[in-house]
């Protein structure tokens, strides 16, 4: 702390000095150019090490900005190296791809690179160098980003460094700014200074005349004042020197300002006072330099801000990512409401069409018949009068006769004389309500809630009893310590077990800013509770749980000794989180003792019962798991999603081991905690990853192809493939059901948290019939919903109980040739079959070697099913007889 505020006093107390230019000489071994020092190192290093060997010297690896330096440095690596040496140079894209910055902290406005990088590769080439290849002038881009060409390279490919060092030339207010200066020996003094510039935007400056390329954030070694004969002029009065010093004012004052605004102030002369304050500055940096607590604590700081600044980026980038998906999701739905309202308009014209239609039709044919009519009767009378100007006698006779019948026979004939139809059309629309609809349709739902400060009370913070209920209240806070007083924060919960399961319960959400998580366990020993916000670790998580057998057995709570010494390690356990909201998961199972360790790979069952063999232990070896999920099936294959060994494995229809593939991390193509597998008609494997919230794409060889989902998904469960080749996911933790086409474009999403006949509470698997319906295990609301491909809802079933049809949170699904569905039930350790209408039908017999909290289920090519038996670490293959 000394160190920074030595910095604000000598800021404050030189405010009104003039730039000075301090003109310095560059180390024996040093190259000068311009205004800064060059050193060559010919040995062959990774990028990192390039960098902090230059830091260790005081200064960066170099940054490249014009012409002259390019082909300066060009020359000097050939004189140095005998040719146009691969040489790292400064730039690199480590905090984000594809932008790029220099070590040494300056802008990045070169740009006659080689065409078209530097491009970050493949997001492998974050590191840059020159002289890749023949020699280029700068026209030509001799600066390239390392590997390319017709050879790739990463930033652990070695290539020899170019170090660059700001010290030929420093301006300053009476303090040197970040450079290499003398070079002075003090290991100490070197420590501070990098620790200072690694802490901030850039590690050295330029020139403080207010160059626009300067950063803000001053990267400062504090070094003597200007000696004398240098003239400090007076920021008040053009031309004039400061001799003199204002001590009330503490400024540097010339001769007109003591008659003028500091008349009366005492003052000092000018030397005198800068001679007492750079004695009074050394004293406190000498104390500094001298304290070995003060380093320590400085460079501890570095690792926990880069770490900050790591997840503050990762956190802006998934914050944009939400942002884009939103805009897409806006403008798709009212895009989608503009096309319906724009097909009700069509219809509402059409039926205005045909209505007017018909009845004009019927008017207009009334019209006619009566228009005809008095035509004929018209006609009729002409020719009489006709018949009676110059007509003989015989023929009157012989008219009157004729015309007499045909008169009386038109005035017997009926006509139409009262309208057929009527000229009632009206439009009713009720628009004020739509309109209110439309008004309030939508939100943007967040909350200011942060990690940092939300915090966890209650009694299942720290113990609880076997069988009985507990429960822990989450209080959310914002960045200030402020109470959060609204709901939908994004809140995670799992309790760790002893063997390394993790124990369900549910978050419910009091939409106050507060939430409760409740769970039971059902066995005694040291658990480890983790709640997580917004997938960081709330205050004092993990927390130490004790369970005990009975209340009696509980230990008194402490204060302050529920934080679990593990630190923030998931410690490769699975991780089911609870959801918000939910119903209370009771777990109910019969382990049966030894049956983890002491069986082998493949047990064929003694028993008479539907159990065929099992497959597994746990272990991280081939044919073992840890927490298996997802199941699904090819031709001839068994695909078993191993949670915690982050990978997957490939059994044939017999058990035997096939392959497997899967490498832990967080980038594409790597696998964090995989839940659910599928297999796409084309053979592509799917693969649902829990904690990368995305699903990841595979040939059927383990190749890695792409990804979906990302930035949309927020944990994916279980994942099938309808009979379009759309992927169907599962999102455990968004309660949704969501549709990809497999290039990752969005055909639909459905489902809400809830416990409606549309909600969900914590679904968990998916499975497609031969009417292409999609049917999804709904884990807290015990049952099982059927939906169309459209996601409109059509039926659902099962309720909370241990009787036939009843569930106690369904996982694992699938369906047969002839529609019937077959549901793993997890807290009750069994595996139910129903027909397509959601009637029970039987169950299958898992007596002899009973299940373990089942998961995934799905139908193996010959007809029988495969489950995964999760709690016992092991796949087990029954006989279906439906």
């Amino acid at each position: 702390m000394q160190f920074f505020m030595v910095f604000v006093l000598i800021i404050l107390a030189l405010n009104g000095y003039e730039t000075v230019r301090i003109e310095r000489k560059c180390p024996s071994d040093w190259e000068k150019f311009g205004k800064y020092c060059y050193k060559y190192i010919a040995e062959s290093k990774p990028w990192a090490e390039a960098e902090q060997n230059c830091l260790s010297l005081g200064g960066n690896l170099a940054s490249v900005h014009n012409k002259e330096t390019h082909n300066f440095l060009q020359n000097y690596v050939k004189s140095k190296a005998g040719k146009y040496d691969r040489t790292w140079i400064g730039l690199h894209d480590a905090p984000q791809d594809f932008i790029w910055f220099w070590s040494d902290g300056t802008k990045f406005d070169f740009d006659a690179w080689h065409s078209g990088e530097p491009n970050n590769g493949g997001w492998t080439e974050k590191c840059v160098e020159m002289n890749f290849g023949v020699h280029k002038d700068l026209g030509e881009g001799g600066c390239r980003e390392e590997g390319s060409g017709s050879r790739d390279a990463n930033c652990e490919t070695g290539l020899h460094p170019s170090c660059q060092g700001y010290g030929t030339r420093s301006e300053v207010h009476a303090a040197t700014l970040c450079t290499i200066d003398t070079f002075e020996p003090n290991k100490l003094w070197k420590k501070v200074a990098i620790a200072v510039c690694a802490v901030s935007s850039s590690n050295h400056m330029e020139a403080q005349q207010g160059s626009p390329d300067s950063s803000s954030e001053e990267c400062t070694v504090l070094e003597a004042v200007p000696g004398k004969g240098t003239g400090v002029i007076c920021s008040q009065h053009k031309g004039k020197v400061s001799t003199l010093y204002c001590l009330p004012c503490e400024s540097p004052v010339c001769e007109d300002c003591i008659v003028g605004e500091h008349a009366g102030h005492s003052t000092d002369g000018l030397t005198k006072a800068v001679d007492d304050q750079r004695s009074a500055l050394h004293a406190r940096l000498d104390a500094a330099k001298n304290s070995e607590l003060f380093d320590y604590q400085l460079m501890s700081r570095l690792p926990q801000i880069r770490d900050a600044q790591k997840t503050l980026r990762d956190i802006l980038q998934q914050l944009s990512s939400q942002k884009s998906l939103i805009e897409e999701d806006i403008h798709s739905s009212f895009s989608e409401l503009h096309k319906t309202l724009d097909t009700r308009k069509s219809v509402l014209l059409m039926e205005l069409e045909v209505t007017y239609g018909l009845k004009h039709k019927v008017l207009q044919a009334q019209l006619d018949t009566l228009l005809k009519e008095e035509a004929v009767i018209c006609r009729n009378s002409n020719l009489t009068g006709e018949a009676l100007e110059g007509a003989s006698e015989a023929h009157i006779l012989q008219t009157h006769k004729d015309i007499g019948e045909r008169l009386r026979e038109l005035a017997s004939q009926g006509l139409p004389l009262q309208p057929e139809e009527n000229d009632q059309l009206e439009l009713m629309i009720e628009v004020d309500g739509l309109r209110k609809s439309i008004h309030n349709l939508g939100a943007i739902i967040t909350t200011n809630a942060v990690a940092s400060q939300t915090e966890a009370s209650g009694d299942g913070l720290e113990q609880c009893v076997v069988g009985h209920p507990a429960s822990v209240i989450i209080t959310t806070r914002d960045k200030s310590g402020g109470l959060c007083k609204s709901g939908n924060a994004v809140i995670s919960a799992e309790v760790y077990t002893p063997d390394g399961s993790v124990a369900d319960g549910e978050i419910l959400d009091h939409k106050n800013g507060t939430y409760e998580f409740l769970y039971t366990l059902h066995k005694e020993g040291d658990f480890s509770l983790v709640l997580r916000l917004y997938d960081q670790h709330i205050k004092g998580s993990p927390f130490r749980l004790k369970v005990t057998s009975s209340p009696d057995d509980s230990p008194p709570t402490t204060s302050g000794a529920n934080a679990a010494s593990t630190g923030s390690s998931d410690g490769g356990a699975r991780r089911r989180s609870a959801k918000s909201p939910g119903s209370r998961s009771r777990q109910k199972g019969v382990r049966r003792g030894g049956s983890l360790f002491s069986t082998p790979k493949k047990k064929v069952n003694p028993i008479e019962d539907d159990l065929i063999f099992r497959i597994g232990t746990k272990g991280r070896n081939k044919g073992e798991f840890t927490n298996l999920q997802g199941v699904a099936a090819s031709s001839e294959s068994i695909l078993i999603a191993d949670s915690n060994n982050q990978c997957v494995q490939i059994f044939s229809n017999q058990g035997e081991f096939q392959s497997r593939f899967g490498v832990r991390g967080r980038s594409p193509g790597q696998l964090q905690r995989p839940t659910g597998v599928a297999v796409h008609p084309n053979g592509d494997i799917i693969i649902a990853d829990y904690d990368n919230k995305w699903v990841s794409i595979f040939t059927s060889d383990g190749k890695y192809k792409a990804k979906l989902g990302s930035g949309r998904l927020m944990g994916p469960k279980g994942v099938s493939v309808d009979q379009n080749g759309h992927v169907i996911v599962v999102d455990n933790k968004a309660c949704m059901v969501f549709i990809f086409q497999p290039s990752g474009k969005l055909v639909t999403k459905f489902g809400s948290r809830g416990n409606g006949d549309t909600q969900f509470a914590g679904p968990h698997f998916a499975a497609v019939n031969n009417n292409n319906e999609i049917i999804v295990t709904d884990f807290h609301n015990h049952s099982v919903k059927v939906f169309s491909a459209e996601g409109e809802f059509l039926l659902k079933f099962g309720s909370n109980g241990e009787g036939n049809g009843q569930f106690n949170a369904p996982t694992g699904v699938a369906v047969d040739v002839n529609g019937n569905i077959i549901v793993a039930d997890w807290g009750n350790s069994r595996i139910q079959v129903f027909d397509g209408s959601g009637s029970f039908l039987s169950y299958i017999n898992t007596a002899a070697d009973p299940l373990y909290g089942p998961q995934g289920l799905a139908l193996t090519s010959d007809g029988h099913v495969v489950v995964a038996d999760s709690g016992n670490h092991c796949f087990k293959v029954y006989r279906y007889l439906q």
